[in-house]
Parts: C-alpha cells; sequence; structure tokens
C-alpha cells in the first residue's frame, strides 16, 4: 500500500519533465490525472465486492500487476491517448486494489472491534511511510536517468512486491446462494437510505479534491512561483513524512472521541491552514509548514471514515461499502487534478482552485456535524425487542 500511494504521490513530479518533453499542456497531463482519481473511485465498489467475496490477497496481487502494467505503458507511451491510458485507466483502476478499500477491508474482518481503530491507524501510518521515501527515490531518479526509465524502473518495483500480497489472506466467504445477495442486495440499501452515508460521501469529495489539486498541482506551482524543484519534492516529502504520524494519530483518536467530530476538527484545520498559506508571504519556510500541516491531516480522514462506516453497518460488505463511499472522494480528485490544469491554462494562476479547496473544506466540517453514526443493529434492537 506505501508504494502504490507513494507512486501516486509523486506523481506531481512528472508534471513539468512530461509535459516539456511531449509537448503537452498542462489540462492533458491533468486529464490523465484526473481519469486516474475517477476510475480508481468507480472500480472500487466492484473491488470491494471481489475483496468481500474471495478475500483481498488476490485483489491486492493482480492490483500490484496491473499498477506495474499501467506504470510500463505511461513510461513508453508516444501519445497522449496512449500515456492517458496508462495513468488514467490501467493505474487508477490498479489502485482500487492496492490502496485503502482492499487493504482496511482486510485489516477490520481480521481484527477485533477494539483493536479496529489502532490497525487502521498502523497500517495508515505504514502507507505514509512508504509515500515519504518515494519523494526522494523518485526525485533522485529523475535526477539521475529521466522520466521514461524512472516510470520503468517504479513498474518493475510493483511487480517485485507483487507476492507480499499474501500476508492478507483471509476466508473467503462464499456468496453464491440468493440468500447471499440478498444481503448484499439488504446492506446497500440500508447504506444508500441512511443520510449519514451520503454526508460521509459529500465529505470525501472535499478530500479528494484537496489532496489531488495538491499532489498534481503544488510542484508546478512553487516552480511557477520562483522556488527550486528541491522546495517542490521537500513539499511533498514533508506531507508525506507528516503523514506517518499524522494518519495513526488521526485513526487512535477515532477510539478515544466520536470519529465524526474528529473528522469535522480535520476538514476546518485543512481550510484554516490554506487561507494562512496564501495570506502569508510565499518561502521556502512557508511552502515547509503549510506542508507539514497539512500532512499531519492528509488521509487521518480515511481511518475515520471506514470506521464510521464499519461501526454503523458492519464489517461484512465494509470494502463494498467503502468503496461507494469512497467513490465520492476520487469524483473530488477527478475535479480537482482536472479543474486545476483548465484554470492554470486559462488564467495562469492557480488562484481559484486554492480558494475553492477553503470553501469545501468549511463545507465539509459542517456536513459531518450531523451525521447519525449509532450502529444498525443498536438502533433494531430495540424494535425487536417491543416485537
Amino acid at each position: 500500500m506505501g508504494a502504490a500511494l507513494g507512486t501516486r504521490h509523486v506523481q506531481g513530479l512528472f508534471l513539468t519533465p512530461v509535459t516539456l518533453d511531449r509537448g503537452w499542456t498542462r489540462e492533458a497531463f491533468g486529464f490523465a490525472l484526473a481519469l486516474q482519481n475517477l476510475l480508481w473511485g468507480l472500480a472500487q465498489p466492484f473491488t470491494g465486492m471481489i475483496a468481500d467475496r474471495f478475500g483481498s490477497a488476490k485483489v491486492l496481487f493482480a492490483g500490484l500487476l496491473a499498477y506495474a502494467l499501467g506504470l510500463f505503458a505511461m513510461a513508453h507511451s508516444t501519445s497522449l491517448s496512449a500515456y492517458t491510458l496508462g495513468a488514467g485507466v490501467l493505474v487508477g483502476t490498479a489502485l482500487s486494489g492496492t490502496a485503502f478499500g482492499t487493504v482496511y477491508g482486510a485489516l477490520s474482518r481480521l481484527v477485533t472491534p477494539e483493536q479496529r481503530g489502532w490497525a487502521l491507524g498502523v497500517a495508515g501510518a505504514v502507507g505514509g511511510l512508504g509515500q515519504f521515501c518515494m519523494v526522494p527515490i523518485t526525485q533522485s531518479l529523475l535526477s539521475a536517468v529521466g522520466w521514461v526509465a524512472t516510470l520503468t524502473i517504479l513498474a518493475v518495483g510493483m511487480a517485485i512486491l507483487a507476492p507480499l500480497a499474501i500476508v492478507l489472506r483471509e476466508p473467503a466467504v462464499a456468496s453464491t446462494d440468493n440468500v447471499a445477495r440478498e444481503s448484499l442486495r439488504t446492506a446497500l440499501a440500508q447504506a444508500f437510505s441512511h443520510r449519514g452515508f451520503w454526508l460521509l460521501n459529500g465529505g470525501f469529495f472535499a478530500c479528494g479534491f484537496q489532496l489531488a489539486f495538491i499532489g498534481a498541482h503544488l510542484p508546478a506551482y512553487l516552480l511557477d512561483k520562483g522556488l527550486s524543484a528541491r522546495d517542490a519534492s521537500t513539499a511533498l516529502a514533508l506531507i508525506a513524512l507528516a503523514n506517518v504520524a499524522g494518519t495513526y494519530l488521526c485513526g487512535h483518536a477515532g477510539t478515544l472521541m466520536r470519529r465524526k467530530y474528529v473528522l469535522s476538527a480535520i476538514y476546518f484545520a485543512r481550510a484554516a491552514a490554506t487561507a494562512l498559506f496564501l495570506a502569508l508571504p510565499l518561502t521556502p519556510l512557508s511552502v515547509d509548514l503549510f506542508s507539514f500541516a497539512m500532512g499531519f491531516i492528509w488521509l487521518g480522514t480515511v481511518p475515520l471514515t471506514n470506521g464510521i462506516v464499519s461501526q454503523v453497518f458492519g464489517v461484512r460488505y465494509i470494502a463494498t461499502l467503502f468503496g461507494f463511499v469512497f467513490f465520492g472522494h476520487q469524483l473530488g480528485g477527478f475535479f480537482g487534478v482536472w479543474l486545476g490544469g483548465i484554470v492554470f491554462d486559462a488564467t495562469h494562476s492557480y488562484d481559484l482552485l486554492w480558494y475553492g479547496s477553503i470553501a469545501l473544506g468549511m463545507v465539509a466540517g459542517i456536513m459531518h456535524l450531523p451525521i447519525d453514526d449509532a450502529a444498525l443493529a443498536d438502533r433494531a434492537a430495540p424494535v425487536a425487542h417491543a416485537a
């Protein structure tokens, strides 16, 4: 998961060399990454269904191989359509099998409810550590061998890591009979009729928008403002490093406080950090402070959101249900990356996207407050008792 998220995290480092070498616009590059985010979200519910039925290990193994194929296609594409196929379609689909939905779904079933917050926090921290390590590795490779060879090396690395999927083996649950299918339909019907489920989707839209925009366009934004490539890579590295501790602590905070309040606080904090970043003079120090602050709450939303879904709906179909919530995240990511390129090409500035990110953070913070996070089983118990 660390390698998969880390490789996605450094996509922004490829924007300048790829567009200059191929003569493509930032909007075209941004669309490829936007499609990656969208297809990740579209595939996640179906990947979750497969993982719920056959186990996460098989899904993770296939996802890593697809990731390797996608990176190889990116490296050796000479046309924009081929690059978009690799970066958008193959890598986007592969992420649905190698990141949060698959790994967190398995862990939610493999550990007890009392350990779940801790386990998801640790997994997120290790994933963040992978992101941190990938930044200097990728930057060094880009400087030494260029972007084509760097993507090829990353592809080989994904293929080598594929056998690690065996550690997430879990008992497969047979679900070919009518009873099991009806159970899934019931779970989906309960989720889709639950207001909190859609509020989580809306909040995750803001999360995806903010993270995808910053990850894809922050390096170019800093270069445009006169800072160095070192400052840009340092910013991504600080985000990933702070995310290691932040994701663990956010996940653990979900065992001490109500998760919806922690999520609300995170979104308000993101909006405040972004507003302060834009208000202060842009210097390497201000970039580092902003990167650390954003990194600390970068992926803390994921274990908390996953925790609310499992808390309310149970863990039997957690990968499927979280997959539908995660679609909201990736829909936001699609617009964050794509609009970043469109707005810059039209105005030669990212200001509108920064302001939009602040507004979405405030809205998401408000949306989480009224979520009903009581377990459906707990609400049904009094009714059954009365009957």
